[in-house]
């Protein structure tokens, strides 16, 4: 495996008003009604963060509609 001098891309875990999770690049402004949830890594780190606390894929007013909320 060859190593590179070159940083590796960060990121922050992100997740909106309806509790939908995406990763987003540090150091850019986060979009409007995207709130960073702390936890900030590689892509590889933050894409697995997501895998794991996003298990239901609906929007939370989906869910609440269907008396699942969480």
């Amino acid at each position: 495996m060859q190593q590179t001098d070159e940083p590796q891309e960060r990121f922050h875990v992100v997740v909106n008003d309806e509790e939908q999770y995406s990763i987003w690049q540090e150091g850019r402004p986060l979009p409007a009604g995207w709130n960073a949830t702390g936890h900030s890594g590689t892509r590889d780190e933050c894409l697995g963060k997501v895998a794991e606390v996003w298990t239901d894929m609906r929007p939370r007013s989906l869910r609440e509609r269907h008396g699942e909320a969480t």
